[in-house]
Formats: structure tokens, sequence, C-alpha cells
């Protein structure tokens, strides 16, 4: 019986705590604008998922198609979209035995009006895996893996720089 009763008291303790400290679990991000457009939205797998990111806040608008443009109330355009797959290093023999994916986006927000609201930013993500070529196809799979957690990321990181934007 004192057993469970001290448990109750720390569990409650524990929300009190949590409740005191400002702790809230992630909500959907607000934004400024509540259309936008971007005519690579569709170009890209990074786009499709930023497209379902913003979408699934049932807050703002994506429009693709460019002769809606005038209903957008801010554009994102995208400079870059790049990914790059570098040797970090190599065995004796030559052999590849590091490397490095790199996954990198440079975009800008304005209004349709030309005002800008983020400056040309990029974003840069960087992962390091060791390679063998007896294991190429499973190193393949986890490539494939990294690059879709940097593209998620990124995506992540879009999102919480749109929603900084507070004014058009």
């Amino acid at each position: 019986m004192q057993r469970r009763t001290l448990l109750s008291l720390m569990a409650s303790g524990a929300a009190v705590g949590l409740s005191a400290c400002g702790f809230a679990l992630r909500k959907a991000p607000s934004f400024a604008f509540t259309a936008l457009y971007s005519g690579v939205v569709e170009a890209s797998p990074l786009g499709v998922e930023l497209k379902r990111s913003l979408e699934s806040t049932r807050k703002v608008e994506v429009i693709t198609d460019s002769r809606q443009i005038d209903r957008a109330q801010v554009i994102l355009e995208v400079l870059a979209n790049q990914r790059e797959r570098v040797v970090l290093s190599q065995n004796a023999s030559g052999q590849v035995s590091e490397i490095q994916l790199r996954m990198r986006l440079r975009f800008r927000l304005r209004t349709v009006a030309g005002k800008e609201l983020i400056p040309d930013t990029e974003i840069v993500q960087r992962r390091d895996i060791s390679y063998s070529e007896s294991a190429a196809l499973a190193k393949e799979a986890e490539e494939a893996l990294l690059y879709r957690d940097m593209q998620s990321d990124i995506v992540q990181q879009v999102m919480r720089r749109l929603a900084a934007v507070r004014a058009l």
C-alpha cells in the first residue's frame, strides 16, 4: 500500500514539475500566411514532403500551378536542392572505406510584391558512413535511408523558419 502511494506521489510530482517548467508537446506551427506558391514542390522528393508537411497543418494552401500565383500571399523559391556523396577516406589498397552524404537546400521566401521575408538561406545536412564493396547493396539501402532522414530534417527546419515569419 505504501509503495503504491509513494509511486503516485512521485508521478504527480513529476507532472507538476513538468508543467511548471513550461514543458509542452510540439504543436503544429502557425504561419503569417495562408497561401504559398512554390514551383519546385512536385519536382523533387523534398518538395513533395514539404508540401505534405505544410498541408498537414491545415493552415496553408500550397499552390503549384504558376497560372494561379496571384492567389498566393508568399512565394517560396528553391534556389538549389543538391545531394552529394563525397569520399572521406580510403584504405591502403585504395578502396573507399568511408563516405559522407550531404544534402543542401538553398531557398528564400518573398511576398508576391517582392518584399523579402526570408533572405537567401542554405540548410546543409551531413552524415558519415563506413563503406565496404562486399556489402554494396546493404550500403546503398543505408544511404537511401540516411538521405530520407536528412530530407525530413531539412523539411522540419524549413517549416520552423517559415513559422518564424510573423508579418507580411
